[in-house]
């Protein structure tokens, strides 16, 4: 065998406790190479009376693989919650042992230091995200451009809505009032979930430029209408998550404006990463900032005075409205310390509070059960979108790039990842589909049907396209003669279905299985001990067969086409499914 392609490593998404009894181990080796693979496992106690290690072997299952690796799962329940494990894997015609000291021939069981140790499971290690998050549909909204509702609050030199194309520096008066207005038709829709962009007072419409972080913009509201917004959504059984920036402040931040005033006698010269005196701003700004932005001074988190400002900050808004959640934006350009006390200070405010970072790369170093509960999935978005929406990308290598996304982290982070398709910092998806809407109904079924958490951008599901921002930061249309009822109905359909079948979400396993001969239909299923939903989409322009293949099991059965409502019977283990341009079903096999 290949031993240089097999990977493990003892933590991360290796080795992990996904609960209080249950360790997940993980193992990576050549594709196609080992054609089974056995953990070795045991208490790093346990002997015989000839001082011999009683160790127990378990097959381990074969979750999938991408273009150059297979990768193996088991979870084990030590009696003890400790573990010493090592690998056996077998070839075409022979086997080889893995420990942490290396391979051998045969196991060694003379002394437990050979193998790879996970000491115990402590529940103050575990990564433990709010279970609520893992049923949770997610809702995208821009605050000022979801819905007017109270025009006296109106910014000075706001237009009438949707009266002009959406600008960097245009207000059209969005509002809370607006939003309460509208709840009914988020309930109707059926997500239980609302995701905010911030709203606290700045300058600029998208507010991510941050004059203070403890009050609200009046051009939203006032608190007491955010208090009855929460409540109300609370009461219709949707969660609420806030959007904050703290790793930089906008350009009217309080304490920067001293530093500009003051210079290097400002008593806050230490709360930024300050180059020389006196500031300046151009070309280049002498003081670190987001990207090159002047207007956004990078703030020190690890300054003890910057620290205490918003962990208070954090703090205050899950005490006094009682949010779920926050979304933490440029969270990556943060420091460890601050995070890790971050999540400490919010959940003991209140434990179930989901804390999400934008993060667009690999992630794990934040996602160790001490920092985040997940990060916003662009791993996910631009695989699904490359795929379904650009063609820019085979069925082959969209399903490669989904088996690395899972095989990324733990399984309990996969299950509360912030899945989504577009947001106020991309292209709609109705745009980057060429306004194919075949293309767009198709990658929302993928998303609603993929482990995780899965967020809609307010828009989508009415079919308003628009560029890169501003273009994707339009008003939300309210006329229902102008908004697209049959992609509404789509996306409401596929919601319900999501909320009253759990394979539909999160339970049970879910595999890849190997695409067809054309390369553009792809196969996945979701499974648990009672029923499999077998999931099928084609990724082609006309009308194609999809193969069913033998290990599906579909010999004499019935399944239930859970999306037409009809019931399909099949004679032969191989067989095929007619799917239309850009067509997918959703097939139900009760076991």
């Amino acid at each position: 065998m290949f031993k240089e392609a097999v990977y493990h490593r003892p933590r991360g998404s290796y080795a992990y406790a996904y609960d209080e009894k249950t360790i997940h181990i993980r193992l990576r080796t050549k594709k196609a190479d080992a054609k089974r693979v056995q953990l070795i496992f045991g208490d790093p106690y346990d002997f015989d009376s000839d001082r011999n290690w009683m160790a127990e072997k378990q097959d381990m299952e074969k979750i999938g693989n991408d273009e150059l690796f297979d990768y193996w799962l088991i979870a084990v329940q030590p009696h003890h919650r400790r573990l010493r494990y090592g690998f056996e894997l077998f070839g075409e015609s022979d086997s080889i042992v893995l420990t942490e000291k290396g391979f051998y021939d045969s196991a060694p069981l003379d002394d437990v230091a050979y193998y790879f140790c996970f000491p115990f499971i402590h529940k103050n290690d575990l990564l433990k995200a709010p279970d609520w998050v893992k049923d949770t549909i997610w809702y995208q909204i821009f605050p000022e451009r979801f819905a007017n509702g109270d025009p006296s609050n109106d910014p000075e030199g706001t237009v009438p809505w949707n009266s002009e194309e959406p600008k960097v520096d245009n207000f059209f008066g969005g509002d809370f009032q607006g939003i309460i207005h509208h709840l009914d038709y988020l309930q109707q829709l059926g997500i239980n979930g609302i995701y905010f962009n911030p709203f606290f007072i700045a300058p600029t419409n998208h507010k991510y430029d941050t004059k203070d972080y403890k009050e609200i913009d009046p051009q939203f509201g006032d608190k007491e209408t955010l208090k009855k917004l929460v409540n109300e959504c609370h009461n219709r059984g949707i969660k609420v998550m806030l959007d904050a920036v703290f790793n930089h402040s906008g350009y009217e931040f309080p304490p920067f404006q001293d530093v500009l005033k003051h210079g290097e006698q400002s008593k806050y010269k230490d709360w930024f990463h300050l180059h020389e005196f006196p500031l300046q701003t151009e070309p280049i700004p002498n003081y670190d900032t987001f990207a090159y932005e002047h207007t956004m001074p990078k703030l020190n988190t690890s300054h003890p005075e910057v620290k205490k400002y918003f962990l208070e900050v954090g703090t205050y808004w899950v005490k006094e409205f009682d949010i779920d959640g926050w979304r933490l934006d440029v969270a990556n350009e943060v420091d460890h310390h601050f995070w890790k006390e971050f999540r400490h200070a919010v959940k003991s405010i209140k434990d179930d509070v989901y804390i999400l970072g934008e993060i667009w790369h690999d992630s794990l170093p934040w996602l160790e059960g001490d920092q985040f509960d997940a990060v916003m999935n662009y791993p996910f978005t631009i695989g699904a979108n490359d795929f379904f929406l650009k063609d820019k990308t085979s069925a082959s290598q969209f399903k490669n790039t989904m088996q690395t996304v899972l095989n990324m982290y733990p399984q309990q982070v996969n299950e509360v990842s912030f899945n989504l398709l577009g947001s106020h910092d991309t292209p709609r998806i109705l745009t980057i589909a060429g306004g194919n809407k075949e293309k767009v109904k198709q990658v929302l079924a993928f998303q609603l049907s993929f482990p995780g958490s899965p967020c809609i951008y307010y828009g989508d599901e009415i079919g308003m396209a628009g560029e890169n921002d501003p273009g994707c930061r339009a008003c939300m249309i309210w006329d229902e003669n102008q908004q697209d009822q049959d992609m509404l109905n789509h996306v409401k359909k596929l919601i319900s279905l999501r909320r009253s079948l759990p394979l539909m979400r999160n339970e049970g396993s879910f595999r890849i299985l190997n695409t067809n001969p054309d390369d553009q239909s792809l196969i996945y299923t979701r499974e648990d001990d009672d029923q499999k939903l077998i999931c099928m989409m084609s990724n082609k322009d006309s009308e194609s067969k999809v193969n069913l293949p033998a290990e599906l099991g579909l010999a004499g059965k019935k399944v239930a086409d859970i999306w037409t409502n009809e019931e399909i019977s099949f004679e032969d283990d191989e067989t095929e499914i007619t799917l239309p341009a850009y067509g997918f079903k959703f097939l139900l096999l009760t076991k």
